[in-house]
């Protein structure tokens, strides 16, 4: 029986991680080298992924921001995603779970004001400002997490980014998500860079030996570090 990944901390992963993405950082020298202005932003999900992304954008000498993705649940089971919507308002939907569910319209819009909210709030808090300007245009984009469990976050994002943002190309690198979700991702990304997938995933947390929660405090002294606008 093949043994199962574990990782220390997020550290730990963030670092076995970045060792998948050194050809970026070669890369970009090559570019620089001839006088192509293309550089490498890192784009962490917060909580988790952007102490992950902290030390991938030092690794790799890139830019650091987040992106705020908030998963919208069922009636009656939360854990049960049936969409997600972005910091533009964007609504990616599950139309399967929804049909199936018969779940109204109007259940989603009052969600997506509620869960608007909380992204305006994240996004103040973290990085200061709502607004990405041109920051991720013509960029190559590393959309980062701590591990993806149902996917519907990560994929949200990945459809705003394509869809809204012009990035020059997007790779998803995560320490592990589940093998369908995987095959998912190589579809709608660029490239995936994944340490670990499991066919049989309970929760990202059991392949951590240390997988504690991560502040908002947290996230805000490493995006004041990283030179954004936060109050503590």
């Amino acid at each position: 029986m093949k043994m199962q990944m574990i990782f220390r901390d997020r550290i730990d992963a963030a670092e076995k991680l970045a060792e998948k993405l050194e050809w970026l950082k070669e890369e970009e020298k090559e570019e620089e080298r001839g006088e192509k202005k293309s550089s490498i932003m890192i784009l962490a999900i917060p909580r988790g992924g952007v102490v992950i992304g902290d030390l991938l954008s030092r690794i790799l000498d890139a830019k650091l921001d987040v992106v705020v993705s908030r998963k919208i649940g069922a009636p009656y089971n939360p854990e049960l995603a049936i969409g997600a919507v972005m910091p533009d308002g964007s609504f990616f939907p599950n139309e399967n779970i929804i049909k199936l569910l018969k779940i109204s319209e109007g259940y989603i819009n009052a969600e997506i004001d509620a869960q608007m909210k909380e992204i305006d709030r994240r996004l103040i808090s973290f990085r200061g400002s709502k607004d990405y300007g041109n920051d991720l245009q013509y960029k190559t984009v590393v959309l980062v997490d701590d591990g993806i469990a149902t996917g519907a976050t990560i994929l949200a994002a990945t459809q705003w980014l394509k869809k809204k943002r012009n990035n020059k190309r997007l790779i998803i690198a995560v320490p592990v998500a589940p093998k369908d979700i995987a095959d998912k991702l190589n579809k709608v990304a660029d490239k995936v860079v994944i340490l670990h997938s499991p066919s049989s995933f309970e929760s990202v947390g059991q392949f951590y030996q240390d997988f504690s929660q991560v502040s908002d405090n947290q996230v805000k002294t490493i995006m004041h570090r990283h030179g954004y606008r936060v109050s503590f």
